[in-house]
């Protein structure tokens, strides 16, 4: 099964931090890639139309944002970016190598984002088809 997720956070989805799930706020699911697929086209067309900032990447993930919305982070102490981010999972994981999408790669967005570092430790990232 396929899954395209939309999320809003201050994480980009390609991390799979603990509780990444919290950030989802719309999700539709498919039984055919390519559906799956034209749906993802279709968002990634929406949200790129309301940000002027966006970086893909090839296994079907994209962060969009505008550098005026920020969040005030408590703990970290510093405005934090924030993301519009849509994702287009198999199996609630990242797709397999094959269907990678080389093309999709890309982005306009190559100014330096914060996010928020607090409690990031590489070794809790979980680990999905690496």
């Amino acid at each position: 099964m396929y899954q395209v997720i939309e999320m809003y956070g201050d994480s980009e989805p390609w991390w799979f931090l603990e509780d990444w799930e919290k950030d989802i706020v719309s999700s539709r699911h498919f039984d055919d890639y390519y559906e799956a697929l034209k749906y993802y086209k279709q968002k990634w067309l929406v949200l790129r139309g309301q940000s002027p900032l966006f970086k893909s990447r090839s296994d079907l993930m994209t962060i969009f944002w505008d550098p005026q919305d920020r969040r005030w982070c408590e703990e970290c102490v510093e405005y934090v970016q924030q993301y519009h981010s849509i994702a287009l999972l198999e199996n609630d994981e990242k797709i397999p190598n094959s269907k990678l999408r080389p093309g999709y790669e890309k982005g306009n967005g190559h100014r330096i984002h914060r996010s928020c570092k607090i409690g990031f430790d590489t070794k809790k990232i979980e680990t999905r088809n690496p």
